[in-house]
């Protein structure tokens, strides 16, 4: 399997790119883009130019996909997500497009700082589904953004924010987040504090979590220095030459700094994909949820009526077995009665009734067969029920009674 991850990390430019999987040219697609992009790292001296330039600079990287696959037809379809973020002073220009994810870590709060461009987070943010049912949702790898040949103007998020020493920022392609929780992030961030460890140890936890995917991490700590960052380079399908047509790109893979893990694969890719945000395609794909959500609540209600079946069924062979004892003992009224059931209450149920009366009195038994009466007799079955009742009827008619 290639390597469908890129990344970059420069004087003021740091990113992310995962090509999409399932499409040919993804790691084409990661490379093209981050090259392109990586040439707006520059010193810039207001937040809003880098937030201009870094969206002007994606939006050449479509362009020049675009081309590409006009030269090159049998790269139709290729797409890629991008993440980056430009550093001008104590603020930092973000754009974004796709599910590869910039979060940052402050004091000991994770702030995921962009939102996932896919069919499940619409779910989500419309309250049509739980997070925790978009992690286990059969359409999570949809996505409704990307940069590639599918969309001459793709809509770009931006948006500036502050930093501060101690911040710690992370760049990071969906073979994280998708299967490390953010408080496992978080913990980690918290725990580890060279930015290498730290990077080593979340790669480590993607992969001990089943990740399929390339997994690239990039973290940046802000020490409060005002010193210029060396410039770092690519990693990825970025470092490695660009063949088209057999001509390679000369250009050779830069040596990774200290602070950028590089991807790691272990296994098959998710077949992630691009779908555009045509109104026809997201009624199709809410119409196919709304059918699975009835089919789960009838699979749901199915199972429910199993279930109190089952215990229905329970009850009633546990009742029949109860109504194979009998004993005897006293009523309300002070008499001797065969009862049939055990001498059990389930709440306000009693698990016996009367079966045969007398007119014995408990009063006229002697003070022995009283107390057992009171206590009860149990017996095997109702003919041995009958005995003990006629061995009762005798000692009261014979004058053996009374205390």
């Amino acid at each position: 399997m290639n390597n469908q991850d890129s990344a970059y990390a420069g004087r003021h430019l740091f990113l992310v790119a995962d090509g999409m999987g399932g499409h040919a040219g993804g790691d084409v697609a990661s490379a093209i883009a981050t090259k392109r992009i990586a040439e707006a790292d520059e010193a810039y001296g207001v937040v809003e130019d880098a937030e201009f330039a870094l969206q002007s600079a994606m939006i050449a990287a479509n362009s020049l996909l675009a081309e590409t696959v006009f030269e090159h037809s049998e790269l139709s379809g290729m797409g890629t997500t991008v993440s980056g973020i430009v550093l001008v002073g104590d603020h930092v220009a973000l754009a974004h497009i796709g599910d590869s994810r910039i979060y940052r870590y402050r004091g000991d709060t994770l702030e995921q700082v962009t939102a996932d461009h896919t069919f499940v987070q619409r779910l989500v943010d419309s309250g049509r589904i739980t997070l925790d049912e978009a992690a286990v949702h059969p359409r999570r790898s949809v996505l409704m953004r990307v940069l590639g040949d599918v969309d001459a103007a793709p809509e770009i998020d931006t948006k500036i924010l502050d930093t501060r020493p101690g911040d710690r920022w992370l760049l990071c392609s969906d073979g994280l987040s998708s299967y490390v929780s953010d408080e496992k992030v978080a913990a980690i961030l918290a725990s580890v504090r060279t930015s290498q460890g730290a990077a080593d140890r979340l790669v480590k936890e993607s992969l001990d979590h089943g990740a399929p995917d390339n997994v690239t991490v990039l973290i940046l700590d802000i020490d409060g220095t005002s010193a210029e960052i060396a410039p770092l380079g690519f990693v990825g399908s970025a470092a490695a030459p660009l063949a088209l047509d057999g001509v390679e790109n000369e250009r050779r893979p830069i040596r990774l700094p200290t602070l950028l893990l590089h991807p790691l694969k272990s296994g098959q890719p998710e077949d992630s994909h691009f779908e555009p945000e045509r109104e026809e395609f997201l009624e199709q794909l809410i119409e196919e949820d709304r059918k699975r959500a009835r089919r789960r609540r009838l699979t749901w209600l199915i199972a429910a009526a199993l279930m109190v079946a089952a215990i229905v069924a329970a009850i009633a062979i546990a009742y029949q077995w109860t109504q194979t004892h009998y004993y005897v003992g006293e009523t309300a009224d002070g008499t001797v009665a065969i009862y049939q059931g055990v001498q059990q209450n389930i709440g306000p149920i009693s698990l016996s009734h009367v079966a045969q009366g007398s007119e014995i009195r408990v009063s006229d038994l002697p003070a022995l067969e009283r107390r057992r009466v009171e206590a009860t007799i149990n017996a095997d079955n109702l003919r041995a029920a009958h005995d003990i009742l006629d061995r009762l009827t005798l000692l009261v008619e014979t004058g053996s009674g009374g205390s």
